[in-house]
């Protein structure tokens, strides 16, 4: 009765013995003992010299080795910056969003968010394409310029911020009229509705509101259809958008005309758009 119960141990113990192996084999990084200033300074020639691995590596190790440093929270920022210059984008936010995590409101902080936000605009993708990134870097660029709208990266984070509405909005369009060719009118009104809420002031806007237009007719909404074509030709008479909603609308014998319950008209005024 016995023997089962020690071939178990020694099986037990063979399992175990495997588990430490596989820990041993794994090579630890050797701990670093110069002080913190001169591994601070060996980074920083690496960056000098372009090798943004390493000097990642030698960031890491102050911080790791001397956390209680005067270095050690400076050196977390700039290894994100070096994972960022190294293309090691995930790792740079995740350094940044550690910095943030433990010194908010500090010197630094607007450049870890800013490293947010650049990582993840180094990986936008063209407009038919999925937009996570694109979203998440507008995010990051709005988080900056709200929480620090005197930084100097505050000038390139609304320029990006800018550049990247746009995008979104192009990128729901290019959805929005897929739907809208394949006569699935209320997938496509979403996508268009997504423009006329978030993207007000993108240059997509006015095409969204045709785009309305021309779905709520087709669909029978006369009112809808008539209060987008009356928002766009109030705010962009010249528009050759406005021109092609009109005539959409003149082909049922309707005018343009506000319905002061449309969602569009509460989403004009502000009363719709999302905090």
């Amino acid at each position: 009765m016995r023997r089962p119960a020690s071939v178990a141990c020694v099986a037990l113990l063979a399992v175990a013995l495997a588990g430490c192996g596989s820990l041993w084999s794994k090579k630890a990084e050797p701990e670093n003992n110069d002080p913190p200033d001169v591994i601070y300074g060996s980074a920083e020639q690496m960056i000098t010299k372009g090798d943004y691995k390493e000097a990642a590596r030698k960031y890491e190790q102050v911080d790791i080795n001397h956390p209680y440093s005067q270095e050690a929270r400076r050196a977390i920022v700039m290894a994100a910056y070096a994972y960022y210059k190294a293309g090691k984008y995930d790792d740079a936010i995740a350094a940044s969003d550690r910095y943030l995590t433990l010194h908010p409101g500090t010197q630094e902080a607007d450049l870890a968010q800013n490293i947010i936000g650049m990582s993840y605009y180094a990986q936008v993708l063209d407009p038919k394409r999925d937009q996570t990134y694109a979203r998440r870097a507008l995010a990051a660029y709005d988080t900056l310029l709200q929480r620090y709208p005197s930084s100097r990266y505050a000038g390139e984070a609304s320029n990006r911020a800018r550049v990247l509405r746009d995008l979104l909005a192009a990128s729901e369009m290019s959805v929005g009229r897929y739907y809208l060719r394949k006569n699935n009118f209320l997938a496509a009104i979403n996508r268009f509705r997504v423009v006329v809420s978030d993207y007000q002031t993108t240059e997509q806007v006015e095409e969204a509101l045709m785009r309305l237009t021309e779905a709520y007719m087709a669909l029978g909404i006369v009112n809808e259809a008539q209060t987008a074509a009356a928002v766009l030709g109030h705010n962009f008479p010249d528009s050759k958008w406005y021109q092609h909603a009109y005539k959409i609308l003149g082909q049922r014998g309707v005018q343009p005309r506000q319905d002061a319950g449309s969602w569009i008209t509460k989403t004009w005024r502000g009363e719709g758009r999302p905090s």
